[in-house]
């Protein structure tokens, strides 16, 4: 915080405790997501929300309030409660006449509108109607993506990489496998998207790996992609930037087959063949009368003294 050119230092000790938690880190913490609807919604939206709400706790906030805003015209409102409650993902719910059950996945960079996704819901079934038990709440989803449209499509490819964003959860070092439970699936088909969440089942299979069962638990969409706001080049590799002490050096002399086979070029110094080690063998012994003249050679010659 400034003030005509210097630094206001916080007072408390609870101040100083903010004003460090939003200063930039080397490891960032878990991205949040404020989810908020418009001046006008429908039951479906407004169902919708909690229940992406449900999957995405705790890491979220649910605005309860009706935000007249339009993303897509003026993203200064959006900008302002993401500086507010420090959210980098954002899920916008309206509904009108034109485009009813509407959802808006989006990010931010630097407190800057980054990506936006406006998706229509053509078909839903909600939490609640779905009657079998749910995930516990924070559990880390395994996202599964089908279709070309995801590794073709530019924009596709950029809607993919929101989803990440938004649903991945906390990094973990490790993972058991019984805490592989939830799945969320993502089909691009035909210029829609279809979101199905399944709880998985570990079965008896009469061997060490189980027999694995997906079982629906809600919520089911049928999106329509209407409209996007993607970021320029230049922003968007900006948001990609990493700090160096996070870049992992480069080892010099080490290379990588199509096969993932490590190679590495040693380099030595010329060796004396003549001091080399080898196995004795009787056979390799030299004789005595070789090694007799060869001493020979090597001394000087001896001149007689003659007497006169």
């Amino acid at each position: 915080m400034t003030q005509l050119g210097s630094v206001i230092k916080p007072k408390t000790k609870r101040s100083k405790r903010f004003l460090e938690s939003r200063v930039p880190k080397l490891t960032e913490d878990v991205k949040s997501a404020m989810i908020m609807k418009g001046g006008n919604t429908s039951q479906t939206v407004t169902q919708a929300l909690k229940d992406i709400y449900s999957l995405k706790k705790p890491s979220a906030v649910l605005y309860k309030k009706k935000n007249i805003t339009r993303p897509f015209e003026d993203s200064t409102s959006l900008e302002f409660f993401s500086k507010k409650s420090d959210c980098s993902l954002f899920l916008f719910g309206s509904h009108n006449k034109k485009r009813p059950n509407n959802l808006i996945f989006g990010r931010l960079f630097d407190f800057h509108v980054l990506d936006m996704f406006e998706l229509g819901i053509e078909k839903y079934v909600s939490l609640s109607e779905i009657k079998t038990s749910k995930c516990p709440e924070g559990t880390k989803p395994m996202l599964v993506f089908a279709g070309e449209a995801f590794d073709a499509d530019s924009e596709h490819k950029r809607l993919k990489s929101l989803l990440i964003d938004f649903f991945r959860g906390p990094t973990v070092p490790a993972v058991r496998l019984a805490g592989l439970e939830h799945v969320l699936h993502f089909t691009a088909l035909d210029g829609k998207i279809f979101m199905r969440s399944y709880r998985c089942l570990l079965k008896k299979s009469g061997c060490r790996t189980p027999r694995i069962e997906l079982d629906e638990i809600g919520p089911s969409f049928d999106f329509v992609l209407r409209r996007t706001h993607l970021a320029s080049d230049d922003f968007y590799k900006l948001a990609h930037k990493q700090p160096r002490a996070l870049k992992p050096k480069k080892k010099k002399n080490i290379s990588h087959d199509a096969f993932g086979t490590r190679f590495g070029r040693v380099h030595m110094q010329k060796q004396d063949l003549s001091k080399l080690h080898t196995r004795k063998m009787k056979g390799l012994r030299k004789r005595k009368a070789a090694v007799t003249a060869e001493e020979q050679e090597g001394q000087p010659l001896k001149v007689a003294k003659v007497e006169g």
